[in-house]
């Protein structure tokens, strides 16, 4: 039976883009003609409202769900894509699924430490939707507290964006450490799918210092798509889209774009790919060897990705997509 993919987002340093990432990968991987539910873990609910979803709309959340409140199926919330799917002649009417989030979770730190296998009520409560989804996309809370292990637990791949400034370079090595601890400990089956360069700018010395030095000590841990800086990436929350929804022709589009086939490429991947190893990341190439960081500091086009894996991407209207390839209406 087919089982969901479920990949946790995870930094704790916020405003690095966790939850920009996990809303228009969510959405790119949609396009891409995947089933996906996204989950909201962060108490200030921002994937909640960068989906449009107001506090009226929501019911039970993923409180009530981790409390045993609510069944997941009961919390989950479907949003429309304005991006269009077409398909054998047809537009197609695309949604992402969301479980959503309220302040209500701040509580759960306390209300659930004294919980059995606190540490595994996600898994658990995913356990019965993982047959309904392509993909699970895990918005981790700017902690390493209990919901972010349970995000961790209940994930087969983990990714962390990385804002490109030398202070988000400073958490990475404490936050290595604790994915360490939560792999040997509680989920040997948890992969590190790689780090995620955002608000990159090739123009600035510091950001190219920035990628070059993430490179150099963590290889192709380092994906090779690095969002750019871009204003609409910043706008499109304010009215409760994704990127290719809200400007299918932007930089952000693409970078998105981008990403999530390399993601699809990263969670396919075999398990003994990129390990930890008393603290040191490791990506092991086919001859067992740790394989050589990437050269480019520059990140590929939307098209040099997609057409390698036979998709075509065009950036001169609306974003669509029929089965294998990606065309304008």
């Amino acid at each position: 039976m087919h089982q969901a993919e479920t990949a946790a987002f995870l930094n704790h340093k916020g405003g690095v883009g966790k939850t920009t990432s996990v809303a228009n990968t969510g959405a790119g991987l949609t396009l891409l003609g995947k089933r996906v539910l996204l989950v909201d873990l962060d108490p200030q609910g921002h994937l909640t409202s960068f989906l449009g979803i107001a506090p009226g709309e929501v019911g039970a959340t993923v409180y009530d769900v981790l409390r045993g409140r609510a069944q997941l199926r009961e919390a989950i919330v479907t949003r429309p894509l304005k991006a269009r799917l077409y398909r054998d002649g047809q537009d197609a009417q695309l949604s992402m699924s969301l479980v959503p989030s309220t302040v209500d979770l701040a509580e759960a730190e306390m209300t659930l430490a004294g919980t059995p296998m606190r540490e595994h009520l996600l898994r658990k409560a995913l356990s019965g939707a993982r047959g309904d989804y392509d993909y699970i996309l895990l918005d981790c809370p700017p902690s390493l507290g209990l919901i972010a292990v349970n995000a961790l637990v209940a994930s087969s791949k983990v990714f962390i964006p990385v804002q490109t400034e030398y202070l988000a370079l400073q958490s990475i090595e404490s936050l290595m450490e604790k994915i360490e601890s939560v792999m040997a400990e509680l989920n040997q089956d948890l992969v590190i799918g790689g780090l995620i360069a955002t608000r990159y700018d090739g123009r600035k010395v510091l950001s190219r210092a920035v990628v070059e030095a993430l490179r150099e000590r963590f290889g192709v841990l380092l994906l090779d798509t690095m969002i750019r800086e871009n204003i609409v990436l910043a706008e499109s929350p304010r009215y409760g889209m994704d990127i290719f929804s809200y400007r299918p022709r932007s930089y952000g589009m693409e970078d998105y774009l981008n990403l999530s086939l390399e993601i699809m490429g990263r969670i396919a991947a075999a398990n003994t790919l990129f390990s930890v190893e008393r603290g040191v990341i490791k990506a092991a190439g086919a001859d067992g060897e740790t394989a050589p960081a990437a050269s480019e500091d520059v990140a590929p086009s939307g098209q040099d990705i997609a057409a390698a894996r036979g998709v075509t991407a065009f950036d001169d209207g609306e974003t669509t997509v029929d089965d294998d390839s990606i065309i304008p209406v």
